[in-house]
């Protein structure tokens, strides 16, 4: 018996470009056509039609994801500031896409840190884990002015404090 319970199509999973290492672990039919795919690496998204290219992104460029119970519409946020709102079906499928959504991008992050800016602004240092699980910072949020010394001070800082926070000092 397969473990992988929430299989798409075998025409979407060869759709999919994983890498070696990579594989999916879960999927979901979106209402409205096309389809989510979560993968050790990646958040996969492919579109009903067959001839457009299927969007993946790396777990480590997914900021976060929010699901309204009511509606079934996922927002995910990307570190670029981008979203994407998905309409999941109520089933096990949408429940397990989800659950694995939120693991994965908690998994990408090792430790973070929300930085009240000088001159006002907020944002969030994070110390995350690529997909060859090397870790590098992010810097998320609405930096106005990252040239002003004050404020690269204050990102300086908070990004040493999560590298301390690893053990990466």
């Amino acid at each position: 018996m397969s473990r992988f319970r929430h299989r798409p199509p075998a025409p979407v999973l060869d759709r999919l470009d994983l890498a070696g290492g990579d594989g999916a672990l879960v999927s979901v039919a979106l209402v409205g056509g096309g389809w989510a795919v979560a993968s050790r690496h990646a958040l996969h998204l492919v579109p009903p039609d067959e001839a457009a290219p299927v969007a993946a992104t790396p777990w480590c460029d997914v900021d976060r994801g929010s699901l309204d119970p009511t509606t079934r519409i996922l927002t995910v946020w990307w570190v670029s500031g981008a979203r994407r709102e998905m309409v999941l079906p109520e089933d096990a499928d949408a429940q397990a896409f989800a659950r694995t959504f939120r693991d994965r991008v908690q998994q990408s992050v090792v430790h973070a840190l929300n930085v009240a800016l000088p001159g006002g602004g907020q944002a969030r240092v994070a110390l995350r884990r690529d997909v060859d699980g090397s870790l590098f910072t992010q810097t998320l949020g609405s930096v106005a002015d990252a040239d002003d010394p004050a404020v690269a001070a204050a990102l300086a800082k908070a990004e040493a404090a999560v590298r301390e926070a690893a053990g990466l000092a």
